[in-house]
């Protein structure tokens, strides 16, 4: 049975997601991903009024369209980050901001989150997605280095900041997934894994696999499947493209996206490198059941465009698998 073709509504919350989900419908998606950022879904409006959360789930089924979870990556980048500035600011609610003083803004980006995992459970969600931060982003280029002490005070400070949360997600039956991601405290699979032993395999706590995200670093995808079989909670479908020229790296680069210095380029799926067989056939063997989330970004491309042939190329990329053999069953030679 093929799996949910979902949008991930975050490159559209300029949008409003009235307007939006007409076009999801007519695009062919069966579903959204919702973000906690535009209209798309207002967290301290879902907690007060006590009709939002019900119209919100009136919109989607008016246009047969499924809400499969929702995502607050920007308020968890808050929570984490050592240094709290002004893309910080244009990043969080203005009450989560507050005056912009540090500590009060990750304290109330904790609350912020927390009341996010409460809105999955009113919207009849189990799974929230999103960033954490990391204390160790500025460390990555390699100089100055970290000391070994540095390192591990960022994971057990991670620990910290994020028991409270997987507590509440405990209680309400929501877990979290965390985007392996540049910036974060996990962005490949030794990272990963330190990760899940600060928080001791907290049964609450998992992945969003985008992998589009490891290849420009030169991770396979595939690799981080097969080490995280029964963590992998959702999957981001967006590609990427190496460029490099002999005049450019794979650091994530302060050029925007588009600029021909840049050494790699997001690209709308199906037209970029990454190995999407490979990929597809190794979330079969792991009887991956999760839905497969368009994240759409390509800077040459129109993105509504973008978008109708994403959720194309997705449905023609999860092919059905035949029933696998019994154990110890002939097969022919």
């Amino acid at each position: 049975m093929p799996r949910p073709t979902l949008l991930f509504t975050g490159p559209w919350a300029d949008r409003p997601l009235e307007e939006l989900v007409g076009s999801l419908a007519e695009w062919g998606y069966t579903g959204v991903e919702l973000c906690c950022w535009g209209d798309h879904l207002e967290i301290q409006r879902a907690l007060s009024e006590s009709d939002y959360c019900q119209n919100k789930l009136d919109l989607l089924a008016r246009h047969e369209l499924t809400l499969n979870l929702i995502s607050n990556h920007r308020v968890g980048q808050a929570i984490g980050d050592a240094v709290i500035d002004a893309r910080h600011q244009a990043l969080v609610p203005d009450y989560v901001w507050g005056n912009g003083e540090p500590l009060g803004v990750r304290q109330r980006a904790i609350e912020e989150m927390i009341a996010t995992i409460r809105v999955a459970e009113r919207l009849g969600v189990g799974l929230v997605a999103g960033f954490i931060g990391s204390p160790l982003a500025s460390y990555v280029g390699g100089w100055p280095p970290p000391s070994r002490d540095t390192v591990e005070s960022a994971f057990e400070q991670f620990a910290e900041l994020w028991y409270p949360i997987l507590d509440v997600c405990r209680e309400t039956g929501i877990k979290f997934a965390l985007e392996v991601h540049p910036g974060q405290l996990a962005y490949d699979l030794y990272t990963a894994q330190r990760l899940l032993e600060a928080v001791d395999h907290h049964s609450e706590f998992g992945f969003l696999l985008d992998p589009a995200h490891l290849h420009w670093q030169g991770i396979d995808p595939v690799a981080f499947i097969r080490q995280f079989p029964e963590r992998i909670w959702h999957v981001h479908i967006k590609d990427a493209m190496l460029t490099l020229d002999g005049k450019s790296g794979l650091l994530g680069s302060f050029w925007p996206q588009g600029d021909a210095r840049r050494g790699w380029q997001y690209r709308s799926p199906g037209h970029g490198g990454i190995d999407w067989q490979g990929f597809i056939r190794a979330l079969h063997q792991i009887d991956y059941a999760g839905a497969l989330a368009v994240d759409w970004s390509d800077p040459e491309m129109d993105r509504d465009f973008g978008a109708a042939d994403a959720c194309q190329f997705v449905k023609r990329l999860d092919f059905p698998t035949k029933p696998r053999p019994e154990p110890g069953a002939f097969r022919p030679v």
